[in-house]
């Protein structure tokens, strides 16, 4: 597809990077020299310097031939005239990106009145992320398939755990759980979980199964959870705000450190069940005096990745059972990964995945197409869900007798509202929703995991 991205911002560039790898020809657009030649450079795509709100470097850009135009500027109204020059001008899908909570409920309406194809929320989607995890405190990330009917579960094996020193076939055989591990992650390794690969302490594991049975498997494995009744926030900026939002009709109490007084009075105003606490969030001090060590919860939501990172780190060491953690730069993720955070969000890789279902879906291959996509494991392990047509290779045969590449596996299939956990005698059937895990980043095609 040929793709405009309006603004070179870190949302604007890894949407470059990651749809560029995807085949994709790509043109950027941002007022400053600097970023776009920095991200042209970078992810070898073409560039323009100029006001992507208008029709003349709409034009430069190539708008005329486009089929998509995405717009990611800091400027909401800017995004929303961007799309509409480019669907005036040249006819191309459009998406939008408006963050102010302020228009977060007439999103819909923007949407159908302006004809956009998406409207796009790093934060409120990383803020639906975080409350998802508060919620089920265990998980290290939760990813949703089917429409909430299957979840990809992420988690730490502590040292007690049961199933350490256990193979991924005992898991099944021994303890009876209808569980598919997907994934394991050990130091910098990633591994497509196979029968014979035995669990070790510190492992990151990825496991697919429906809410109910994931629970069950968690029981099993003698899995220490515990329900958080109470969450500390570091920064009242966008996120918070929408997490306010999301957490209201919920038993969880929420304490808010913001040091800028006028944000505070914003939040009290706004959430009055909420406790606002007008203090500098880095200030060990204030941090101790909010209750950090007895906190269930700690989510470090400041602006600044170096400052999150030692918050969190802190209140893990300070006595907190969960900590949230928002990193904006994941250049250094091989670093990171290696501290003891429990979980990592990262707003721009949420709305990016989103993105890159949104095109692949749309270049519409033959036996069925991406509905949904997540990164299991940045650039290097992916989960894609397809809706099986009556012409794919991929139905109608059992599992055992279809050549897989390499790193491929059937983590489910969602049969008539029936979460099936394949084995190798099932067969896929068309308009089966079925998830697949690989190696093998950008599928396109539900056929694309055959040799």
């Amino acid at each position: 597809m040929n793709i405009i991205i309006v603004g070179c911002g870190r949302v604007g560039q890894t949407l470059a990077e990651k749809l560029n790898s995807d085949g994709n020809d790509v043109t950027v657009i941002d007022t400053s020299a600097e970023k776009v030649k920095t991200v042209a450079d970078r992810c070898d795509v073409m560039g323009v310097i100029g006001n992507g709100a208008t029709l003349a470097v709409q034009q430069e850009a190539g708008v005329d031939n486009a089929d998509l135009l995405i717009a990611v500027t800091n400027s909401d109204e800017l995004n929303l005239l961007c799309c509409m020059i480019a669907k005036k001008a040249g006819n191309c899908q459009t998406i939008a990106r408006v963050k102010n909570p302020d228009y977060s409920k007439e999103a819909p309406y923007l949407k159908d009145e302006l004809g956009l194809a998406m409207v796009i929320n790093p934060e409120y989607a990383a803020a639906e992320e975080i409350a998802r995890v508060l919620w089920f405190p265990s998980a290290i990330k939760i990813e949703r398939f089917a429409k909430g009917k299957v979840e990809l579960i992420k988690f730490r094996l502590p040292k007690d755990c049961k199933i350490i020193g256990m193979s991924v076939k005992d898991v099944v055989t021994k303890l009876h759980c209808d569980v598919l591990v997907c994934t394991i992650e050990r130091g910098d390794e990633a591994y497509i979980a196979n029968g014979d690969f035995v669990f070790a302490e510190k492992d990151v594991v990825s496991i697919v199964a429906s809410p109910k049975k994931a629970r069950d498997f968690f029981g099993k494995i003698h899995y220490k959870g515990h329900s958080i009744k109470d969450a500390i926030i570091v920064g009242g900026g966008s996120i918070t705000h929408y997490l306010c939002e999301i957490l209201e009709r919920s038993s969880l109490s929420v304490k808010i450190i913001e040091k800028d007084r006028k944000v505070c009075d914003e939040l009290c105003s706004k959430w009055p069940k909420v406790d606002v606490i007008h203090g500098n969030g880095i200030d060990r001090e204030v941090l101790l005096e909010e209750g950090v060590d007895k906190a269930g919860a700690f989510v470090a939501l400041s602006n600044l990745d170096e400052e999150n990172i030692i918050l969190s780190l802190y209140a893990k060491d300070a006595g907190s059972s969960k900590t949230i953690t928002k990193i904006n730069r994941i250049d250094y993720d091989n670093v990171i990964n290696r501290l003891d955070l429990d979980t990592m969000i990262c707003p721009k890789n949420i709305i990016s995945d989103s993105i890159l279902r949104y095109v692949r879906a749309t270049k519409n291959a033959q036996g069925s197409n991406v509905e949904t996509l997540y990164n299991i494991i940045q650039d290097k392990v992916e989960a894609a869900e397809f809706i099986v047509k009556e012409n794919s290779p991929i139905a109608g045969t059992p599992l055992s007798e279809l050549k897989f590449k390499d790193n491929v596996l059937i983590a489910s299939i969602l049969r008539n509202k029936t979460v099936l956990i394949p084995r190798g005698h099932d067969v896929i059937e068309p308009g089966d929703n079925v998830i697949i895990v690989s190696k093998q980043i950008g599928l396109h095609d539900v056929a694309d995991v055959l040799r």
